[in-house]
This record gives C-alpha cells, structure tokens and sequence, in this order.
C-alpha cells in the first residue's frame, strides 16, 4: 500500500483519526511506537475503549485502506497525533511532536501537508517549520504546515469528528487553505481559518475556559458544604434564570485537556493568567478535599462502631462511562486515601477496565454490598442501577444520588 496519509500516534485521537479518513476510502498508514498496539490494530482490533471505533477499525483494515506499522513511509499528508505531556513544574514537553516530526523529515517532498494535531503550546507549529526548514531547506515555501486541534469528547469522538466544527490555522494562506482542502474530504462540521498561533491557543482557550467554569461549580460545593446547603438543589434552583447555566460539581477536574491544557497559558504567560491559575488551584484542591472528607468519615465511623471501616472507592476514570484514567482526579483520591490507611479494608472500582497495575479491583456490586462507607468518585451508569441499604454512609462527589 502506498499510503495517501500517515498519521503518527494511534492513542485516543490517533487511532479514531487514522479510522475515520481510511473508512472514506483513504490509504491510510498509522505508526506507532508500541509494537503491541501496532500489532492489535492490524488484527482489526483496539486498544482503548470508544464506542463505534471497533467497528470501524475492523471494516478499515479488512478493506485494506488501514495499515499499521512502528515507521512511516512517504505520503501526500502527514498528521501529527502524539502526547504532549508535563515535564516537571506543568511547563509542557513538546519533544513527542518535534520526535515525530524528525521521523519525517527525510521522507518530505514538495507539496507535501503537514499537520499537528496535538495540543501545543503557542507557536509549537512555527517551531516545527523552523526544525523542517533547517533540516531541508530545499523544501522552503514548498509544503504546507498547519495547526488543527481536535476538539472531541471521549465517548462519543467518532461522531464529533465528522461533526463538529474544526479550527484550523496554517503558518501561511497557503497553507490553511491546503489543510481545509484535505479535512473537507472529511469533517461536515465548518472549517474556520486562521493562523496557527491563534489555532493553537484557541485549544488552550477552549479548554481553560471550562475548567474555570466548573472551578466555581466545585467552589460553590466547598462553600455549600460548610453552609449546610444542598449544592445540587441550589445550582438546579440558580439555572433556572434564564441566562445563568451553572455547571455541576464534581471531585475535581481530568482528562487529557482540560487538567491539562491550562498549564500551556500558564507556563508562557504566568503574570496575566491570574483567573486561569486560580481555576486550576481550585479544581485541583477539590481533589484533595474529597480525600479528606473520605478519611475525615472513616475516622468518624471507627470512633462511633469501634472498629475501622470497609470503604468503597467508585469509579476511577476521569469522566463517567469510559475507560481514561489520564490526569483523573478519582485515581488521585484513591491514592491519598490508601496512602492514608491503617489496615482498612478498601474496594477500589472501576467497571470500565478489567484491571489495574496498582489496584485490585472489586465488582462494583460486590463492593456496595461489602462497604460500610461507599465514595461516589465518578458518575457511571453502572452505579446508577444499584439499591443501597439505608445503613450505608454516602459520601456522593458527583451528583449521583441526589
């Protein structure tokens, strides 16, 4: 096969990516490091749980249109999908997308599209240009280099990436133009143009912007807690004006962006991002103090029964009904209250994974039945269905019950 697009990375948006543009009839080659995964997805399998990807990985690589592999080969588009983690202090790392991006180099040609997809810090896609231009000079004002951050929702990314809305911004005209020209072939949502500095801040924006909307939410349940008010009644009574639209609290903030992505502005821009840092803080002390009231309950009970208490611990993904545990505040609180223990006997849960390289995990079922204590962590569907005697202790971070 002689690919039309190679994409680097086959993690959370790599792999969705590489299986929608090959399910339009697109010659498709994902590389990955991981042998492993390379070897699972060219049985027509996955490796990480998202509704419908299966179903289309399988259909892509029987037809033949995806094929994987540990190296790239030449193409006409390169996409650029790898981690863009911490390293040290929150100030990102960026040495996945410039590793990926020296695999390709030698393989570049003229008129060749090249695109990061990856969130980045602001003016990573200019930094890229320069790495390509020095390397092959021969290539200047001869490709086209843009910036197009996914903006999906786990569980739901196959259909958000053909329907939602992508903002794309290429370090010229050109190149905008080129990158919009290649995801009309797959995207139905609009495709806005702009320049790739302000493409790669709108992710930063986007996602910071959110975690500061649901900062209040979780101080608002700090504040209720000590008020004595139900938090969820009073934001269901305050949404009922007609331009106010609280979100709901939870145990803190995670996931790959929006844990994530405001420490990229923080770390650039430290002195102006004063409402941005303060969210963070917030979301991050929630974590902390769901951990303290969980201990706080345990101490209560062994003073109160005279012995020390079964506790559940529910849910450790970072959002309801998937299998991520990236940045989540749930796997947080559950490594500070074990940290914490004294012999206690405690259910770690998470229905959505088999198992766990810390953690044994314990049938959600089997654990509401055994615990004494029993700590809504994450909202899945799956807790929804239980019946809990009215001898339990509730500690519920989520909304669940309520």
């Amino acid at each position: 096969m002689n690919p039309e697009v190679v994409t680097i990375g086959l993690g959370y948006i790599g792999l969705p990516t590489s299986a929608l543009i090959a399910s339009n009839n697109t010659n498709v080659l994902g590389v990955d490091i991981n042998q492993s995964v390379v070897d699972t997805i060219n049985k027509g399998k996955i490796h990480i749980v998202e509704p419908d990807l299966d179903v289309v990985v399988s259909k892509a690589v029987s037809d033949g249109f995806l094929k994987v592999s540990t190296r790239p080969t030449a193409a006409d588009v390169f996409l650029i999908v790898v981690p863009t983690p911490f390293k040290g202090n929150h100030e990102p790392d960026i040495s996945f997308v410039e590793a990926a991006t020296k695999g390709i180099i030698p393989l570049l040609k003229k008129g060749d599209l090249y695109i990061i997809e990856s969130t980045s810090p602001i003016g990573t896609t200019e930094k890229m240009e320069k790495l390509i231009y020095t390397t092959r000079p021969e290539l200047k004002d001869e490709i086209y280099i843009a910036y197009c951050p996914e903006r999906v929702l786990p569980g739901n990314v196959m259909y958000e990436l053909v329907e939602n809305d992508r903002v794309i911004g290429g370090v010229n005209q050109a190149s905008t133009q080129k990158a919009i020209s290649f995801y009309r072939r797959y995207v139905k949502g609009e495709l806005h143009a702009t320049n790739s500095r302000t493409a790669e801040m709108c992710k930063l924006v986007e996602n910071s912007s959110r975690d500061s909307q649901i900062a209040f939410a979780n101080e608002l349940s700090l504040i209720c807690d000590k008020a004595d008010i139900n938090v969820w009644e009073l934001i269901n009574l305050a949404n009922k004006h007609p331009r106010v639209n609280i979100l709901q609290p939870g145990c803190g903030v995670g996931g790959h962006c929006i844990a994530v992505d405001p420490y990229f502005i923080l770390s650039d821009y430290p002195a102006e991002s004063k409402m941005i840092g303060k969210a963070r803080e917030v979301n991050n002390y929630k974590s902390f103090w769901c951990a303290e009231k969980i201990q706080n309950e345990k101490l209560q009970f062994e003073l109160k029964h005279g012995r020390k208490p079964k506790t559940a611990l529910m849910g450790l993904a970072f959002k309801p009904n998937i299998n991520d545990l990236r940045e989540s505040p749930a796997k947080y609180i559950a490594q500070k209250v074990l940290q914490n223990s004294n012999n206690e006997e405690h259910f770690i849960v998470e229905p959505n994974i088999d198992s766990h390289s810390v953690y044994k995990l314990t049938d959600y079922k089997e654990a509401s039945e055994k615990a004494d204590i029993i700590a809504f962590l994450v909202a899945h569907n799956d807790f929804k269905e239980l019946a809990i005697s009215e001898d339990k202790i509730i500690l519920d971070f989520t909304g669940i019950t309520k």
